[in-house]
């Protein structure tokens, strides 16, 4: 992850530098990381995986789905929140941040076309 344009937060920092502070925040007692698919798109679940692979069993990782990304070009296309997507969105390596579960997994914003 190098340091491109995120949505509307600006250049982010170089990855040694988020790392770097995700940890810090757990030094000064963060245990709950909140996360989702459209950040980056993706980049910021792997990021916070990576992060916190050393101390998994101290922490809680969320993540959230809802929104319809293209694959191809991180490009949003709108909401979806159809079981498909959601499968979809736990099937990726991302989606669960180098670890075997994620602990809450939640919709970002109400699909009113889904059930």
């Amino acid at each position: 992850m190098g340091p491109e344009l995120r949505f509307d937060y600006g250049q982010a920092p170089e990855k040694a530098e988020s790392v770097r502070v995700i940890r810090g925040a757990l030094d000064l007692g963060v245990t709950l990381f909140d996360t989702a698919e459209v950040y980056g798109p993706w980049t910021n679940e792997a990021l916070v995986g990576e992060a916190l692979a050393p101390f998994r069993n101290e922490v809680v990782i969320a993540t959230k789905f809802g929104f319809d990304v293209d694959p191809a070009t991180g490009e949003r296309r709108g909401l979806n929140s159809q079981p498909e997507h959601i499968k979809r969105h736990n099937g990726r390596d991302a989606a669960t941040p180098r670890t075997d579960h994620i602990d809450l997994l939640y919709q970002h914003r109400v699909d009113r076309t889904s059930p």
